[in-house]
This record gives structure tokens, sequence and C-alpha cells, in this order.
């Protein structure tokens, strides 16, 4: 089950349950659409991936399987993934 982080880890945006802002790669990394876009290019820079919409979660389970409250933000900003070799 996703973790569904609570904000950017780039520019720490908030990004709620509901929205459909937030991208997430395959390690559940978490960006709002403008910082994946053009900030990171859309490629992840802890990964390397590409990103996706991230899944919504309905409200009746959000009840049952609450969001994640813990914070991720990238202390030394956010800067373009290099190309993985």
């Amino acid at each position: 089950m996703f973790e569904l982080r609570p904000n950017c880890e780039c520019c720490d945006k908030d990004l709620p349950p509901e929205t459909t802002d937030a991208l997430i790669c395959t390690f559940e990394c978490t960006f709002c659409a403008d910082c994946a876009d053009k900030v990171l290019g859309g490629v992840c820079p802890n990964c390397g991936g590409n990103f996706s919409v991230r899944p919504i979660r309905p409200a009746a389970m959000l009840k049952k399987y609450p969001a994640s409250t813990r914070r991720v933000l990238k202390a030394e900003g956010c800067a373009p993934a290099r190309n993985a070799a």
C-alpha cells in the first residue's frame, strides 16, 4: 500500500491525499507536478526512474488506512537526476 507522503520532497509543498498534483516513482518518492516537470525533467533524483500520478485513496479507505504524516525533504535541495549508468 502506498505511503501517501504529505509533501513534495523538493519544495515542501503540501500534497494532501486527494490532490492530483502529486507524482511518485516506483520507490514512492513524492514530488509536486511543477517540481517533477520543471526542476527534475521527469526523472527522480533519488532513483533515476520516471514519475506517475499518485493514485487517490478514497475517503472511506483513508479512515481505515490513513496517509502518512512523515514529511520527507531533500536537505540539499533538488537537482536534476544524473543519468543512471
